[in-house]
Parts: C-alpha cells; structure tokens; sequence
C-alpha cells in the first residue's frame, strides 16, 4: 500500500515522513539516508554553521537525488540574509520554527518554495495560516529539543488546531513507529516529524554513548527543563539535567554546556541531551531505511486491523 495525500504530494516524497532538524545532527549523512529511504531529509541551520551548511548541500546533491528541504530556526540563526541563503541552495521544501513565520514566509513562497511552520499551540497556527504558510508541523510538548514553555502533548494540540485549519498538518512528538504514525493520521494529520528516534539512527553522527543512553531510557526517563522562562527544553534525565531541573528561578540556557563534547565527544555530562518522551520507547540502534519501512508496515497493519475490527 502506498501513501497519497497533500504531504506526499506537496513534497514530492513517497513517505510522508520528515526528519527533525536536530542542530549539528541534521545534516548530509543522515539527511540523505532519510530522503533516500523515501522520506524528507532535512538539513539545518541552528547550529549558525551558515559556510558549513552550504558544503552539507552541496554533498547531499552528491549523496540522493530526492528531494530534501533545509530549517530555518529563527531564533538561532542571526544572519539576516538566512532566507536568501535557503533560496539560494536550490531546494525546495523548507520547515520556519523558533520565530514568527511572518518574517520569511513572504519570500520564502515568492521563491516558489514549500513553507512548513512549526506551531506549538494553537494561536501559533493561526497565525502561521493567516501568514500565508503551507503547511503546519504540529509540535507537542513530549518531543525533545526546544519547546514551549507551556507545553501541550500532541493528543491534545493536534486534534484541535486540525478543527481549526484546512492546511496540511505535520504531527512532532511521540512520532516513534507506525502505530503512532496511525494515530497521528486519525487525529488529522498527513504525515509525521521524528526527531529523537533519528538521532538514535546508525546513520546519525551523535556519539554512541548518546544512542545508548536513549535505547536504555525509561518513558519517564526525560525532564522538561526553564519552564519559567525561554526556550524550555525537554531533555534525557541526566546527573546535570537533574540539577537543572531544579534551578527555576533563572534561564538555564547560559549552562547549556559544550554540545560537541556531547554530541560527537560522547560525554554526557558536558551539555544538555536533547531527547522526547519517545526515547522510553527505543529499544535498538537501527539503520534510517529500516525505521522507515517498519513505519510504513506498522502503519497500515494498524489501520488494516482497526478497520477490521471495528466495521
């Protein structure tokens, strides 16, 4: 069975499943290994690597040739030309976050590209469909990375800005598996975002001890860190992740600690492991093209079932 609906279409993929652009893990090798699995690889730009980013592009071109679209995260990239760069690249998906989706969405479509904001309530949406955006990827408050301060899970958010909106939906968080993938669907969206389940993919570039830590978390193994204040971050429970979670009465962010160290040096104690609610549900390191193809199976074997049980 195959997927058509306004996601497959608008993106021109197979799966309507889109890679979250993790900063520094978004890029080339497992961005490439997603679009080339059928689904959206993303590249990103939060890590503010502008001169590097534009080298992970120009490999990608070298590594598929599916189609693959790049974030912008507003609020981490200062550089005022960034959605000029974006246009420049060539490609022709791109996902707005961190930011109002007023300030590029403009430019972004007079350049002929798919815009895709990410919304984390609902007065976002709306104002992202009045900003003339295509699509929405719906972000609830289990997934990992930055989030809103006042946090709402996807059951919740999803089913309510789909009663309000008629764009394509996207859902984030708790996107693990086709069974979630199903739900998501029933709950009104056209596709999914997985974001921690990548980052433990084989082809992901984080260190292992990363990974590991993931496929050994519990479900409640994930705090939800600067509620107080912006942006919060929802993150593994770690020895420093558990002191901070503490610490409410200041903005964390300056004791962000030293992400390479983290990400590629595989200390876990230097930075802040970003990771979903999810993570509770990992239970190996597997290959990007295997993920996607269990999603795919698992999804239509839940929908073949329900509809089976319950006509």
């Amino acid at each position: 069975m195959k997927f058509n609906n306004r996601v497959t279409e608008m993106l021109g993929v197979e799966l309507p499943i889109v890679q979250a652009p993790m900063g520094w893990i978004a890029r080339s090798v497992l961005a490439s290994a997603v679009s080339n699995a059928g689904g959206m690889g993303i590249i990103e730009t939060s890590s503010g690597e502008l001169d590097v980013i534009k080298e992970e592009i120009k490999k990608m071109k070298g590594l598929t040739d599916k189609p693959f679209g790049v974030n912008i995260a507003q609020a981490f990239v200062r550089d005022p030309n960034i959605a000029q760069f974006v246009i420049d690249q060539g490609v022709t998906f791109v996902t707005t976050s961190a930011g109002s989706p007023t300030k590029y969405t403009g430019q972004l479509k007079e350049a002929g590209l798919t815009v895709f904001h990410v919304v984390p309530t609902l007065k976002a949406a709306l104002k992202a469909v009045k900003a003339g955006v295509d699509g929405l990827i719906v972000e609830g408050g289990e997934g990992g990375g930055f989030k809103n301060p006042n946090d709402v899970a996807t059951m919740v958010l999803l089913p309510l800005i789909r009663s309000k909106v008629d764009v394509p939906i996207i859902a984030a968080g708790g996107m693990v598996d086709g069974p979630t993938m199903a739900a998501a669907f029933a709950l009104g969206a056209e596709g999914v975002q997985m974001g921690t389940r990548m980052v433990s993919a084989l082809e992901s570039p984080v260190h292992d001890n990363w990974k590991n830590a993931i496929v050994d978390a519990e479900e409640t193994g994930t705090v939800f860190l600067n509620r107080f204040h912006s942006p919060a971050l929802r993150a593994l429970r770690t020895e420093k992740t558990t002191a901070l979670e503490k610490q409410i009465d200041e903005n964390i962010m300056p004791k962000f600690g030293n992400a390479q160290n983290l990400y590629f040096g595989g200390d876990m104690e230097s930075a802040i492991p970003l990771s979903g609610q999810v993570s509770g549900r990992i239970e190996s390191i597997k290959p990007v093209a295997e993920i996607l193809d269990e999603t795919r199976q698992g999804f239509f074997d839940t929908i073949g079932r329900l509809a089976k049980s319950y006509n």
